[in-house]
């Protein structure tokens, strides 16, 4: 079992920076890969970034790439996602997901734990 706790979420305006944190229970971190993944009011949860359970290996959804970078500290157990250059559009609930795979880490289905989302507001 494991357990996801998302922080680090708020309001900025547009052209700033956040960093959200995900950190996780247990001892087993390190054999998840670790996906972010988001959700506006009256849209679908889409795919952010994701990377692989040593951290070699990062994706990241077209709209975010060059912006957002995903790392992980395994003896922190804990996932971040650091975002620059903030939009309006990027305003949506973020949630931090594992998984125990790295295939078809940009869907929603398929991860086996959620963390319960932190949100982000970024103003015009």
């Amino acid at each position: 079992q494991v357990q996801l706790v998302d922080s680090g979420g708020g309001l900025v305006q547009a052209g700033g920076s956040l960093r959200l944190s995900c950190a996780a229970s247990g001892r087993t971190f390190s054999s998840y890969a670790m996906g972010w993944f988001r959700q506006a009011p009256g849209k679908e949860r889409e795919f952010v970034a994701a990377i692989s359970r040593s951290g070699a290996s990062t994706y990241y959804a077209d709209s975010v790439k060059g912006r957002f970078t995903i790392s992980r500290d395994n003896a922190k157990n804990t996932v971040y996602l650091q975002m620059n250059s903030l939009k309006p559009e990027d305003t949506a609930v973020y949630y931090c997901a594992a998984k125990r795979t790295i295939t078809g880490v940009v869907y929603t289905t398929g991860y086996d734990y959620w963390g319960q989302g932190t949100q982000v507001t970024v103003s015009s």
